[in-house]
């Protein structure tokens, strides 16, 4: 398990890193996904991704990020995440 403080600062690096700024950032309980990007550019993560494995973290934090590119799942948004996953 990461605390909530340390899973932040892995959304500010991540999002420096693909160039885009979110407005806010939530963590909170969620039923059905792990997280969601709404048009106004807040993210929020769901409480459960706090005790999963970084790999797993990265890939849903990469995902929400890049919706604030890119609203849909379209071809340049599957390149990019398969680009930024891939690179250590």
């Amino acid at each position: 398990m990461i605390s909530k403080e340390e899973f932040r600062k892995q959304v500010i690096k991540w999002a420096d890193k693909i160039g885009v700024e979110p407005k806010e950032i939530q963590i909170r309980k969620m039923k059905n996904k792990w997280a969601s990007c709404s048009s106004k550019g807040r993210l929020t993560f769901s409480h459960d991704l706090l005790f999963q494995p970084e790999d797993f973290r990265n890939e849903v934090i990469v995902h929400e990020l890049l919706h604030l590119k890119y609203p849909t799942h379209n071809k340049m948004f599957k390149i990019l995440l398969n680009i930024y996953l891939n690179q250590k």
